[in-house]
């Protein structure tokens, strides 16, 4: 897909994947691209984006809240304190993606960010993003890349951190869906500044 925007069937136009499925619609017009800020609302985005891994995103977020009831509305202190019988549990419960390697890497995680303090996380990553306006708005899906240099950088300081599963394609895809970068296309209904989530 290389093309620009996309009027939908309401006329408005649209960056082509965000129209492709009617969860992709609320997604990239509620969501994606909209600053989420907040340690746990973060973690929960770092976890997602590193099951996403070799997947379709589709494919996550559909099972979403499958994913939240598992890993306890991603709650940093409460998925650090989980047992080798949570894990048990979560590598049989087909409400997520159970691959081993990604629910130990989670757990992992989440007893790291345990030790941190409030706001560490959030702070860490939103010091990775480019400063507003740094490059132009995508006009196609074409001009949106897979990495760079801060998400490259983002990624070694968490893996310097302790952190697991964030290579700088996972860290590019937090920063997108988070909103420290917009890449909504030139001209998208979407692009532009939207609420914080807090969480």
């Amino acid at each position: 897909m290389t093309g620009g925007v996309v009027a939908g069937p309401d006329g408005r136009l649209r960056c082509p994947w965000g129209l492709s499925t009617e969860d992709y619609v609320t997604y990239h017009d509620e969501e994606w691209g909209r600053p989420v800020h907040g340690d746990d609302a973060l973690f929960e985005r770092l976890c997602l984006e590193a099951f996403q891994s070799g997947l379709s995103w589709i494919t996550i977020l559909r099972r979403r809240e499958g994913f939240r009831q598992a890993f306890a509305d991603f709650r940093i202190a409460s998925v650090a304190d989980f047992t080798e019988a949570d894990q048990e549990r979560l590598l049989a419960d087909p409400g997520i993606i159970r691959n081993r390697a990604k629910i130990e890497a989670t757990l992992a995680n989440a007893r790291v960010l345990a030790g941190w303090g409030a706001g560490e996380l959030d702070a860490l990553i939103w010091s990775y993003a480019p400063e507003p306006g740094a490059r132009p708005a995508p006009r196609t899906v074409a001009d949106v890349p897979a990495v760079t240099d801060e998400s490259t950088a983002l990624s070694k300081d968490l893996k310097k951190r302790g952190l697991r599963f964030i290579g700088p394609t996972t860290a590019y895809a937090l920063m997108q869906a988070c909103g420290l970068v917009d890449d909504h296309l030139s001209g998208c209904v979407a692009r532009g500044p939207g609420a914080v989530r807090v969480g």
